[in-house]
């Protein structure tokens, strides 16, 4: 976030974890306005990609953090995942042609 920016005090971000030794993907950052702003520079910061998605947000709201996402999110974050895989394997492969130029 830049100095002197609006923070939007309705948007929302979670931060969701999993890896292939955990029963579910757990949510391990929450936040409203500035928290969610603070979260999502994090991301930044670390090449973590974001996804956009009002419907999952209103959702997510309902687990704590420290806990796994419901059963009924499992879908939804899956295909996340998907695509987060898909984007990565095309920064890998991109990198690679880069490389062999």
């Amino acid at each position: 976030m830049k100095d002197g920016e609006r923070i939007d005090i309705h948007k929302r971000a979670y931060a969701l974890k999993y890896t292939l030794t955990d029963s579910a993907p757990k949510v391990v950052a929450a936040g409203r306005g500035y928290m969610a702003e603070k979260i999502l520079d994090r991301a930044k910061e670390h090449n973590i990609p974001t996804y956009y998605s009002p419907e999952l947000a209103m959702e997510l709201e309902k687990v704590d953090v420290g806990e796994n996402i419901p059963p009924e999110l499992y879908e939804a974050v899956a295909q996340i995942l998907v695509f987060i895989g898909n984007l990565d394997k095309y920064k890998l492969e991109e990198q690679a042609a880069k490389n062999r130029s």
